[in-house]
């Protein structure tokens, strides 16, 4: 019968057994041997860096981040779209791209283009098929976002939209220690008061970075009926504004449910090029024209 290996525990570093590598160490806060500063920015050519987060999943936050950067891309800028939801990564669904593989010229990859203004890197364009899990820890992570800002060929950008995993841990730390020029967060939520606690959360992170919060957006503000159109509220309404006001920082606007919506992201297209066929629409082109003032503002 085969011996059972046991996975060792990692232990808190001592000055016998620490290699310094402190950027990625949990202990580096306490240690005395950690040595100052942080990893250096990565070398890339952008003007801003927008960080979209939410304190809690399925607040609809990658559906901000397809449908910000297609806007920023049709107001005639240059944008990247950088999927770090590393573990379910699902921008290229979101894109109508699952069947796409990342290139290489010369020692870069080269992103994949949605259009002549726009282009996406995700760990999906790495997987062998739609159901393989990514199973790494942080320093794994942390190593597959510098590849993904330093190592890839971005060329010259003015956005670059990095869509985040929920909550706060090692994808948004690492993002914010090494990405240039980032201009600061628009944090995504739901109106319900378990959504806004975690998103209370989300902005304080943001603050303790001495990052700005660019905005609120408040997802699922009310359901359209799609039998007579009138508005619901499913979820509540007004928590995103609430907060915002409370953290004295933009409220961006809401967005309501919609079945439309919904098979927009199912079938590859975003909601965003559509055009004004809906009171979803509109209010996702004013959520949308809100951001777009703040940050060129």
């Amino acid at each position: 019968m085969a011996k059972k290996t046991q996975e060792k525990i990692p232990q808190t570093p001592t000055k016998e057994t620490c290699s310094h590598e402190c950027s990625s160490c949990a202990s580096s806060g306490n240690c005395s041997d950690a040595k100052p500063g942080l990893p250096p920015k990565a070398n890339i050519d952008v003007r801003h860096v927008i960080l979209v987060l939410s304190g809690k999943g399925g607040v609809g936050k990658s559906t901000v981040s397809v449908n910000l950067a297609y806007a920023l891309s049709s107001h005639g800028y240059n944008v990247g779209l950088l999927d770090l939801d590393i573990h379910g990564p699902n921008i290229p669904k979101m894109l109508g791209l699952e069947d796409q593989k990342l290139g290489t010229m010369g020692n870069k990859i080269v992103p994949v283009k949605v259009t002549g203004s726009l282009a996406v890197i995700s760990m999906a364009f790495l997987l062998p098929d739609t159901s393989t899990p990514i199973i790494w820890r942080g320093p794994m992570k942390m190593a597959a976002i510098n590849q993904f800002l330093a190592e890839v060929a971005w060329g010259s950008l003015d956005y670059l939209v990095v869509d985040l995993p929920p909550g706060t841990g090692d994808e948004a730390l690492t993002i914010a220690q090494l990405a240039p020029n980032v201009r600061g967060a628009v944090i995504v939520t739901t109106p319900q008061d378990v959504a806004t606690l975690d998103s209370r959360k989300a902005i304080k992170f943001v603050e303790k970075l001495g990052l700005p919060v660019i905005g609120i957006i408040e997802n699922m503000s009310g359901m359209i009926c799609p039998h007579c159109g009138q508005e619901i509220d499913l979820f509540g309404k007004g928590g995103g504004k609430k907060i915002a006001e409370e953290f004295s920082v933009p409220f961006l606007g809401a967005i309501p449910i919609d079945i439309e919506m919904r098979k927009a992201g199912d079938e590859g297209r975003p909601f965003i090029i559509r055009r004004g066929d809906s009171p979803t629409w509109e209010s996702v082109d004013k959520v949308m024209e809100a951001l777009v003032r703040v940050v060129e503002g």
